[in-house]
């Protein structure tokens, strides 16, 4: 079942492809997918159904979301420079704590830890607060929670820790 709605969350993210920008039908598929994000999670844990194969397909899901999402949105949205240099290196920071994972536990690691999740809620409300939040705030406010989350995520993997933080599924 929880599989199910992540499959749901790839769907909607694959028809937001071809939704206008910011029209009714994006605002729909967006908010099932933010939806389907949320429940899945707690479905397998209801039905203890958790998995290591729903863990995995949850971080393709939400990575197919975010690909769409910044493909739609971030052509749309007036970033001024110091915006995309702060996105670069927690891009950046993102990157080495994926290199890292790999050396240091011999695999991939996705942390779902409360900052990133914090991140992904914060990040999930640009677009439907876009036209009443200025931008420059939003994006310092995300900025700062996601800076932060990338460098707890870097902690815990060194540390041996994101395991503990992967409750998620």
């Amino acid at each position: 079942m929880a599989n199910m709605i992540t499959c749901i969350r790839m769907i909607c993210s694959i028809v937001l492809v071809c939704c206008p920008n910011f029209s009714v039908s994006f605002y729909v598929f967006y908010i099932l997918a933010g939806v389907s994000d949320m429940l899945d999670g707690m479905v397998a844990r209801h039905f203890k159904t958790v998995s290591d194969f729903g863990s995995k397909l949850d971080t393709v899901a939400d990575f197919i979301f975010c690909l769409v999402c910044f493909i739609k949105i971030i052509p749309v949205l007036k970033l001024e420079r110091w915006m995309f240099i702060w996105i670069f290196v927690i891009a950046l920071i993102k990157l080495i704590n994926l290199i890292s994972a790999y050396v240091v536990q011999k695999k991939f690691v996705a942390c779902h830890s409360n900052l990133n999740k914090l991140t992904g809620a914060l990040l999930f409300c640009l677009p439907i607060t876009i036209k009443v939040i200025d931008l420059r705030y939003s994006m310092v406010v995300i900025g700062i929670v996601a800076t932060l989350a990338a460098i707890q995520e870097g902690h815990l993997i060194r540390t041996g820790n994101s395991e503990s933080s992967n409750k998620r599924r």
